[in-house]
């Protein structure tokens, strides 16, 4: 398991705006990071859960589609590629809308399982990631806990100063540069990954293209 790669991954889809943080930058700076820390731990611990259960499913699926596994590593890189494009492009971020009352444990825990990005986050995350010889179980737990450690600092720094993170994204020069920076470090480890992927008689041939 490439371990500086899949924590490269989990960092820049962590830190980067999403809902989820959106949510925790308006609950942070409506009810303050005391009153916030459910809703943070109940994300944080729900991610990592999600991931974990996709990453036991998909590896009991992928010893019946080994012949295409590597296809399928190829497509999930490649949807790294089309993110970091679209991180690139990113204009204004919308800012979340405040609710009555911050959101509890069970409503962070939950709203993981309603986000598109999470989703596509745990399938990438399992496809490309996964050992081909780790019992599924084991990597289950692994990718767990490396993404509960991961993600809490990232989305904590959105809960904790919200309205900095929200102004200094409001500026587009800096809102440019933060895009894109972390668009070159997603399209840099897709490429790496792949390096790693393909086959050696075929890596001079991507070079050429690259």
């Amino acid at each position: 398991m490439n371990l500086v790669a899949l924590v490269t991954y989990l960092l820049v889809m962590s830190i980067t705006p999403g809902p989820n943080n959106l949510v925790l930058a308006s609950s942070g700076v409506n009810y303050g990071f005391s009153r916030t820390l459910p809703a943070l731990l109940g994300m944080a611990l729900g991610l990592a859960v999600q991931i974990g259960l996709m990453t036991v499913f998909l590896g009991q699926v992928a010893g019946l589609i080994s012949s295409v596994q590597l296809y399928l590593a190829l497509a999930g890189c490649s949807y790294l590629l089309w993110l970091s494009w679209g991180m690139a492009r990113a204009g204004a971020v919308d800012k979340a809308d405040g609710a009555a009352a911050p959101m509890g444990f069970s409503g962070g825990l939950l709203f993981n399982w309603l986000n598109p990005k999470v989703w596509l986050m745990g399938f990438n995350i399992a496809v490309v990631f996964l050992p081909k010889h780790m019992d599924p179980l084991a990597a289950g737990l692994l990718f767990a806990v490396i993404t509960f450690a991961v993600g809490l600092p990232c989305i904590a720094l959105w809960a904790g100063s919200g309205v900095a993170i929200r102004r200094w994204l409001a500026s587009p020069r800096r809102l440019r540069a933060f895009n894109c920076g972390m668009a070159a470090m997603l399209a840099g480890t897709a490429f790496w990954l792949m390096a790693q992927m393909l086959p050696a008689h075929m890596l001079p041939v991507v070079s050429a293209l690259i």
